[in-house]
């Protein structure tokens, strides 16, 4: 009896211990950064990096030190108009750790200004917030892609 019962606690461990996780979909990460690019076209760039941001986020851009922190963000921006200017992205691909914690995406932006348009590549790392929603808690980006 007492083999049986120590069997018994045995397999309900395992099976409390073993992860019956589904796989993470990366197509809810592109969802998001679609999402995200969507916003920045429809109310404007610095709206946009502000409502995505993760409040942890880091921002990484060329010839400048990191930026670090949503309210570093959003001071950032006082006094700046993006008005005449319009930021879009595509991502290519994203990817979700089997923790459904952290992910990331990248793809090509094109950014309109005036009569001028640049065209680059860009890495977004997302992580869930504390209500499960995907916000990007570091961004960088490079000017230039070949035709």
């Amino acid at each position: 009896m007492r083999r049986l019962l120590t069997l018994a606690i045995i397999i309900i461990l395992i099976n409390a211990c073993s992860k019956n996780q589904q796989k993470p979909d990366p197509n809810v990460l592109m969802n998001s950064d679609i999402a995200f690019s969507d916003y920045s076209a429809k109310h404007g760039i610095q709206k946009a990096f502000i409502e995505f941001a993760h409040d942890s986020v880091v921002l990484l851009k060329p010839g400048r030190m990191p930026m670090e922190g949503l309210q570093s963000l959003i001071d950032s921006y006082k006094g700046r108009s993006d008005s005449n200017k319009l930021l879009t992205w595509k991502p290519i691909k994203a990817l979700i750790a089997e923790s459904g914690e952290l992910g990331y995406t990248y793809g090509i932006w094109t950014f309109i200004a005036a009569s001028d348009t640049t065209k680059g590549t860009y890495l977004t790392i997302w992580k869930k917030n504390n209500k499960g929603e995907w916000k990007y808690i570091a961004d960088t980006g490079n000017e230039g892609i070949g035709k």
